[in-house]
């Protein structure tokens, strides 16, 4: 059994079917990847596995409990975090101030951003955020707008966001996309780092085979909706059903 169990989910919207009698094992402290072309159900699966769409028919279990019903908010509550295709960052506040955010959460989904300069020195939260940031090479920049930062830094930023809360699993959606090949590398070394450093259990979804075969011990292949195949990075490289998917004939 995996920390992340998927079994039989079905989606469907209107005549389209979304995902297909979809299973999926992901086993703790791994890294695994969910690849498929566009339209193949990744991003429909992972709003599963977050609470922003209920499966038609089947289970998805975290850690033993069942994420089926509950809202964002619980399942964030459970252990798990998200990183967002584009980075969720308030632009007119600082990296320091940023990383207060999650402290402020509430049930709804929103946050209560009146209080965080006002709580900015509490003992303990300072502390906490600093260490964050200084474990993703950012604390020299913790005092400039995130605004004005890179992509790159951008991404890293709402990564130290995630693992304040100190998540058992990262689900990640695509998040080298838009980045120079430089920021890209800085990112899987990153997530390298972490994953070593916390024992985490990460789930991505990504489109660059590169960021794939650099971090993935398994990997799950999707297209229209429906699992291809399961297996090691080595043998999904020349599998005949993946080349077929992507590039539209049998190898």
């Amino acid at each position: 059994m995996g920390i992340l169990e998927v079994k039989d989910v079905n989606k469907r919207f209107g005549g389209l079917q979304a995902l297909g009698n979809v299973n999926l094992s992901v086993a703790e402290n791994t890294c695994h990847a969910i690849i498929g072309p566009n339209g193949a159900g990744k991003s429909t699966l992972l709003n599963c596995l977050v609470g922003k769409l209920i499966p038609d028919t089947g289970s998805v279990m975290f850690d033993g409990q069942s994420v089926l019903g509950r809202t964002p908010f619980e399942i964030n509550q459970m252990g798990i975090s998200r990183v967002f295709q584009t980075p969720e960052i308030f632009g007119d506040l600082t990296v320091m101030e940023n990383m207060l955010i999650p402290c402020f959460a509430k049930r709804d989904g929103s946050f209560a951003l009146h209080g965080i300069r006002s709580v900015f020195s509490e003992t303990g939260l300072r502390e906490q955020a600093e260490q964050m940031l200084e474990e993703v090479n950012m604390l020299d920049k913790r005092h400039m707008h995130a605004a004005s930062m890179s992509r790159g830094d951008k991404r890293r930023l709402e990564m130290a966001m995630c693992l304040v809360q100190k998540p058992k699993l990262l689900l990640l959606d695509e998040p080298t996309a838009g980045m120079a090949r430089a920021d890209t590398n800085n990112t899987i070394d990153l997530l390298k780092e972490i994953k070593e450093k916390r024992n985490i259990t990460i789930a991505i979804i990504e489109h660059d085979m590169h960021v794939v075969f650099s971090l993935a011990e398994r990997i799950t292949v999707l297209a229209q909706g429906t699992p291809l195949v399961e297996d090691t990075p080595e043998n999904i490289k020349g599998h005949p059903k993946v080349k077929e998917a992507y590039l539209g004939e049998a190898a």
